[in-house]
């Protein structure tokens, strides 16, 4: 906690302070946040479960849908039960735990995309090496780079905004707590804090988005030398990839790579990339995937089967 605190709790005015508007709010994000769990884990259990799916690259899907279903856990149950309360506090501790979570995950989910992204490339421009490059411990070594670049830029952000005087007002405009809101907040100047903010968040949000479509144009380049159906498949892969990363970045970037300023279109930009992107990244995948498809609908048709022939014991009885 910063020298000369003496905040030791933050009121957020939330989204809406329209009594019907909370409760309209509460029902569509508490509905987004069951099929979002919902969601990640069938794709997560369908991996694990199908040995069709073993490649890097339906490994890499099923990091990304369990960070989803994680991040979610961690950042919207709060805000959704705020929803039902006037009075919307979060103690000290709390709101730097969530800024870390929050980071931590998001800036992870932003390198396993760059990650996907070089997969992508292996797959589609060196197919007969594709198995010795991206071999088990390669896809190893790199979800541990996401992960250790998650935490590395999270915890700047932690570092700088927990050693901040914060010596009131206390009140966010905001339904979480966020870096811009608090910078806003704290009794010093947060010139340089805020500096390094953007350079970390917003210059990673604007270079690993620009190397990300680069590196798809690359793709859709080289696939002029491949079949109709080898195109077909890959543009139906990479398209679902593309709609991921515009999904992430564009709110990213919008927030961060700016000067530190709040704006009322921040919290819209917000739910977009902790509440709304989690659900669509696993609506995104099986959708333009037949492989996926196809497994879930093995997957469960088994599991519906079994449940039948165990269940007629019990029916003969009768």
């Amino acid at each position: 906690m910063g020298q000369n605190n003496n905040v030791t709790e933050f009121v957020l005015l939330g989204l809406t302070q329209d009594p019907d508007g909370q409760k309209t709010l509460f029902v569509l994000f508490l509905l987004i946040y069951i099929v979002t769990m919902v969601d990640n884990l069938l794709i997560v259990v369908t991996v694990i479960a199908s040995p069709s799916l073993g490649s890097p690259m339906y490994i890499f899907l099923a990091y990304l849908s369990l960070m989803d279903a994680v991040f979610s856990t961690a950042v919207s149950p709060k805000p959704i039960k705020d929803l039902l309360y006037d009075k919307k506090t979060i103690s000290f501790p709390a709101c730097m735990g969530q800024l870390f979570i929050e980071h931590l995950f998001g800036g992870a989910e932003v390198f396993l995309l760059v990650v996907m992204a070089c997969d992508r490339y292996v797959a589609i421009c060196k197919p007969l090496h594709y198995l010795s490059i991206m071999n088990r411990q390669v896809c190893l070594l790199l979800l541990v780079v996401a992960w250790a670049g998650g935490f590395e830029h999270s915890m700047i952000q932690l570092v700088f905004l927990s050693c901040l005087p914060f010596c009131g007002p206390n009140v966010i405009d905001h339904f979480i707590c966020d870096v811009y809101p608090l910078l806003g907040l704290a009794c010093t100047d947060t010139t340089f804090i805020g500096l390094t903010v953007v350079t970390s968040g917003g210059a990673i949000c604007m270079v690993v988005f620009v190397l990300l479509l680069i590196s798809y144009g690359i793709i859709l380049n080289s696939l002029k030398a491949h079949s109709l159906e080898g195109r077909h498949k890959a543009l139906s892969t990479g398209s679902s990839h593309i709609t991921a990363v515009v999904l992430i970045f564009v709110p990213c970037i919008f927030v961060y790579v700016r000067p530190v300023s709040n704006f009322p279109i921040d919290k819209s930009m917000t739910v977009v990339y902790t509440i709304v992107t989690p659900l669509l990244n696993p609506l995104i995948y099986p959708l333009r995937n037949a492989e996926m498809q196809n497994a879930m609908k093995k997957l469960w048709c088994k599991k519906l089967t079994t449940d039948r022939i165990r269940m007629l014991p019990c029916l003969t009885r009768y």
